[in-house]
């Protein structure tokens, strides 16, 4: 049973849980020195996906228009470049 919690947790349960504190020291000593908190965190990841989504519409109609500006290009240039190869 003790290897299989081994084997999940990557290591001894006590090495672990060191582990954990330290890097949760760490973590809140930074937190606490740019003045974050765990609600800032969630809102920017809120305000993130709000934005991408607003602005993302209108992302996908400038895709269009590269689209089909690049198509106007190629599409005639691979046809004329078939009609070329089937030539031979």
């Amino acid at each position: 049973m003790s290897d299989r919690i081994n084997r999940f947790l990557g290591d001894t349960p006590a090495r672990v849980i060191v582990k954990l504190v330290l890097v949760s020291l760490v973590v809140g000593v930074v937190m606490h020195t740019f003045d974050w908190s765990p609600y800032d965190l969630l809102w920017g990841v809120r305000d993130f996906f709000l934005q991408l989504w607003n602005m993302g519409f209108s992302a996908i109609v400038r895709f269009a228009d590269y689209l089909l500006l690049g198509a106007a290009v190629v599409i005639p240039a691979f046809i004329l470049l078939r009609i070329i190869s089937y030539r031979r």
